[in-house]
């Protein structure tokens, strides 16, 4: 497996790279979900259009990380599939499910992978989790009112990834989640309670949070079923939040 990248998902995908020969992934590009320059957007979609291009003269297969969040499922009720329609609620989103397309349209073997809120060490300190801790730290958080967050761990993510490129899997679409939305002030009970911290909250404008299907990532690897228990998001907490608390308390 050739990783083109070096950032977090990156960096995980390392203990599969030698069992998947004549795959690419492109583990780069954009991972905030607003305010982002058209020119990284650009940037990135070059990046791909390179692949897909060494991709078709080498006959090698590409996988791509697009993402499950409210940027691309955003519209409440029933739960957001692969095939089903879908209306992305931002730029971000958008650009995504373009990038999508384009994958489709070419005559390449891919794995499109959309990721939920993905949770792992070594992490970003914008993305979720980490955030989430530095403000409950911090004393003062700002919420979505009504926002839901689907987390899974980025060791999940691994095992999922390196069963679908076992088995063949290809030329399609696969949602990588929990398939629970855990609304956020219960992601902040818990960090509050792991860390023995109370955080004055204040909510901005409402959000919009469809749930994510994973009838599709359970019919591929029945062994992902376990991540819907409600449980999850709980275990996932549990083992990254003190690093990221010990991560900032570097910091000063």
């Amino acid at each position: 497996m050739d990783i083109v990248g070096s950032g977090f998902l990156a960096r995980n995908l390392v203990p599969i790279a030698a069992s998947h020969p004549g795959v690419v992934v492109a583990a780069f590009g954009v991972s905030f979900a607003a305010g982002i320059p058209e020119a990284d957007f650009a940037r990135e979609a070059a990046r791909l259009y390179e692949l897909v291009r060494r991709c078709e003269r080498r006959r090698e297969k590409l996988v791509f990380f697009s993402t499950a969040s409210s940027a691309m499922y955003a519209v409440p009720g029933e739960a957001g599939r692969e095939d089903g329609p879908v209306f992305p609620s931002t730029a971000y989103g958008r650009h995504n499910l373009a990038l999508e397309a384009v994958l489709a349209a070419s005559s390449i073997d891919h794995l499109v992978l959309r990721l939920a809120h993905v949770v792992g060490p070594a992490q970003p300190a914008h993305l979720l989790v980490p955030a989430m801790v530095r403000q409950v730290r911090s004393g003062a958080v700002r919420l979505y009112r009504g926002a839901r967050r689907d987390l899974i761990d980025v060791t999940d993510l691994v095992t999922v990834m390196d069963r679908l490129l076992t088995a063949g899997v290809g030329r399609t679409v696969v949602n990588v989640a929990s398939g629970t939305a855990v609304p956020i002030e219960l992601l902040v009970d818990h960090i509050e309670a792991e860390l023995g911290v109370r955080a004055v909250r204040s909510y901005v404008s409402d959000a919009v949070s469809q749930p994510v299907s994973t009838a599709r990532l359970h019919a591929l690897v029945p062994e992902m079923a376990w991540t819907g228990d409600e449980n999850y998001y709980r275990r996932v907490l549990d083992k990254y939040v003190w690093e990221y608390a010990a991560v900032e308390t570097a910091k000063g």
